[in-house]
């Protein structure tokens, strides 16, 4: 079996999001999504979602390209969970290019798969905030 990870915060989860877990799952046989938790959103990557971490794991939980969702609480569990989940292929957005190379180190194929281009969350947010 092999066994795919990606890792997201996936605030207010659009097709965009859809597009890479689809085409994350085509690449293997078991997806396992790593959802930032809001404690490591706020610490770490200076932002607060809309939805509480418990709600954004739901909603990707419901994907039917999701196997498993696990919480992401720090940078640094990137090689563990590569090693403790028996991962094959890491994904990312290709936003993140190069970023990640090092985990071929662990033994993984690394892979930067393209946006969606004309959605993002950060750009749904901004547009919400105009219509106020």
């Amino acid at each position: 079996m092999k066994r795919v990870i990606t890792y997201g915060t996936f605030d207010l989860l659009h097709y965009g999001h859809i597009n890479l877990l689809k085409r994350a799952k085509a690449l293997g046989d078991y997806l396992i999504v790593v959802v930032s938790t809001d404690e490591f959103n706020a610490k770490e990557k200076q932002k607060k979602s809309y939805f509480s971490y418990e709600a954004r794991k739901a909603l990707v939980e419901a994907i039917r390209y999701v196997d498993l969702v696990i919480p992401e609480t720090c940078w640094e569990q990137k090689r563990t969970d590569i090693h403790e989940y028996h991962i094959d292929t890491f994904v990312m957005g290709d936003d993140w290019t190069g970023k990640f190379d090092f985990l071929k180190e662990e033994g993984c194929e690394v892979v930067y798969l393209p946006r969606t281009p004309e959605v993002s969350s950060s750009q749904i947010k901004e547009d919400l905030q105009e219509k106020k």
